[in-house]
């Protein structure tokens, strides 16, 4: 697979890694500058030339993975006899210097309710470098020009018609913010229900009043769910100095609360 491939994969998938390219060449070398290859925790497309050098970035970049790093290095490498090595010894001659440059993970945002509201938001959120995904349990609930629209922007978009909505739960990954807003409380109390059963997300939220989020918290509480994992779900949604009721004022909300969020995690 070639490094443009394995890139790609990744950042629909939300998939952080390792961008190698070799900047610099002195003398002579398996590859030229301007060669690439792309690196996950594991997995590796492309090729920078291959022997201890390609070895050696691949460690380096998986260790910085690990280390969370977020600021690009750069490492020269000596191809002869000579010089240190871990993977076997190249003697092309030359002296390369290789660019690593960390692709970070890109949020996924999972919406459910395909409403007024979850329009809105979707539409904001399609504008940003996210992973979104757009649930509804009514057909056709979002048209093809609302589709077209959220497809237009750098988000990756999927849209899913589910009758049983509470099935993407459990493919969602662990770092994904879940927001519920669906047309029915009952399926409001569904997905919640299920998203605390599946833990591990970065955020859970439900759109509603006060009274609706008390009724919620009663129901929760009976399906044996401890006070500390129901006080995860934020009720009601959205930044508190942001209000407004109109579908675009709670969009924008929300939004701002999800990019302070983003912001907080980022590498």
């Amino acid at each position: 697979m070639d490094w443009l491939t394995g890139l790609t994969q990744a950042r629909a998938t939300g998939t952080p890694g390792i961008l190698a390219t070799i900047v610099e060449v002195r003398g002579h070398s398996p590859r030229d500058a301007g060669a690439k290859m792309f690196i996950s925790s594991d997995t590796a497309s492309g090729s920078i030339g291959g022997g201890n050098m390609e070895a050696t970035v691949t460690q380096r970049a998986r260790t910085m993975l690990a280390d969370g790093a977020d600021t690009m290095v750069e490492t020269e490498f000596g191809l002869n006899e000579h010089a240190r090595v871990a993977y076997g010894t190249q003697c092309c001659g030359g002296t390369v210097r290789v660019l690593l440059e960390p692709i970070g993970r890109r949020p996924t945002v999972a919406v459910f309710g395909a409403g007024h509201v979850g329009q809105e938001l979707a539409r904001i959120l399609s504008r940003n470098d996210v992973i979104l995904h757009l649930a509804d349990s009514r057909r056709g609930i979002v048209d093809d020009a609302l589709a077209t629209t959220l497809q237009a922007g750098p988000a990756t978009v999927h849209l899913h018609t589910l009758p049983a909505p509470e099935t993407l739960i459990a493919t969602l990954p662990d770092d994904a913010h879940v927001l519920i807003l669906t047309h029915d409380h009952a399926e409001d109390l569904m997905l919640c229900d299920a998203a605390l059963r599946r833990g591990g997300f970065a955020s859970l939220g439900v759109i509603g009043s006060s009274a609706k989020w008390a009724r919620f918290r009663m129901k929760l509480a009976a399906e044996g769910h401890p006070e500390s994992s129901i006080d995860r779900i934020q009720c009601p949604i959205g930044a508190p100095d942001l209000t407004g009721k109109h579908p675009a004022a709670i969009a924008i909300s929300v939004a701002a609360d999800l990019m302070r969020a983003f912001q907080k995690v980022a590498p």
